[in-house]
């Protein structure tokens, strides 16, 4: 049956392919967004179709609008976006996070949010389960983007609580893909920017400091099912890829996939920089019934791809 579904942040990353499958099963697509790190480029493929509906708005300002369905991303998540006005993070994330739950209280519509595996901090326990409480520095230079996810939840699970709002969260780890802004700072991209340039790859630390990596049409698959899973099941649930690589692994594979002649240099780790980032998806398994496709050498290709072809308009 078709829906009125709402995107917050859908001109991002992650947004923008989620409102491309959400149009592909049929439904009506309102992508709301600021275009702060949003981009007409993501959704320009998009403009055409008849169901799909752009509106420049902040979600930081109630929002009122007929909807099913709202997926909630607004928020910049990279630490170069992320750490540019952190007071604004923040606002995006809590004062989003309650216009958002406000609309879908007002509309009864069900609502999804994006929460992260930020909400882990730095974590003594790994691979990470969703009953870990997390070891976040609530004064540090990320903590605009931890605790305002954190906070996002803490008013998600209270709306669930005191007006049995309809509520799903997912907590996402490292997605790549098309897409990707190219001066988000995020690793996937820099080292495959940096690679395609033939500039040094820049690694920070030792190299040793783990993440996991989930293709984004694994990720966008994962948050349909959530949406539409049986509703008392609210999560959190951890979405992303098992399996871990080291970021020394990560750069030799960009290196070899684009033929590069960049040469690898070391730098100081940043502050509050997680040393192992691994989500447990047992939860998604057992309940979603999912588990990510795409391996990281595949996915490379296709990011590579665009980037390749993006740098050269550029």
């Amino acid at each position: 049956m078709t829906k009125k579904i709402l995107v917050t942040g859908g001109a991002g990353f992650l947004g923008s392919h989620l409102c491309e499958r959400l149009l592909e099963a049929g439904h009506d697509v309102l992508c709301v967004d600021n275009f702060f790190t949003g981009s007409k480029d993501n959704i320009a493929h998009l403009m055409g179709n008849p169901y799909f509906e752009v509106m420049r708005h902040d979600v930081t300002f109630p929002l009122y609008v007929e909807v099913d369905q709202i997926y909630n991303l607004a928020c910049p998540a990279s630490p170069v976006h992320y750490q540019h006005d952190p007071v604004q993070t923040t606002k995006t994330s809590v004062h989003g996070a309650i216009n958002m739950l406000g609309l879908a209280k007002r509309v009864k519509a069900r609502i999804l949010q994006a929460s992260t595996s930020e909400v882990y901090g730095d974590p003594e326990v790994h691979p990470q389960v969703e009953s870990y409480w997390g070891k976040v520095n609530p004064i540090g230079i990320r903590s605009c983007y931890d605790e305002g996810k954190r906070c996002a939840e803490t008013l998600f699970f209270d709306y669930w609580r005191q007006h049995q709002l309809q509520i799903k969260v997912v907590r996402i780890f490292n997605t790549y893909g098309p897409r990707m802004h190219p001066n988000d700072g995020r690793v996937v991209s820099n080292f495959i920017v940096q690679a395609l340039k033939g500039e040094d790859i820049t690694i920070y630390g030792d190299g040793q400091q783990t993440r996991s990596f989930c293709y984004v049409d694994d990720l966008v698959e994962v948050m349909i099912r959530m949406m539409d899973s049986a509703q008392d099941f609210v999560g959190p649930v951890n979405i992303g890829n098992p399996c871990e690589f080291t970021m020394l692994e990560l750069a030799e594979q960009v290196v070899r996939l684009t033929g590069s002649k960049s040469r690898l240099i070391f730098k100081p780790l940043p502050a509050d920089d997680p040393k192992q980032r691994q989500p447990d998806i047992s939860l998604a398994k057992q309940v979603l019934d999912w588990e990510p496709k795409v391996d990281l050498a595949d996915g490379l290709k296709e990011t590579i791809a665009y980037f390749s072809t993006r740098l050269k308009v550029a």
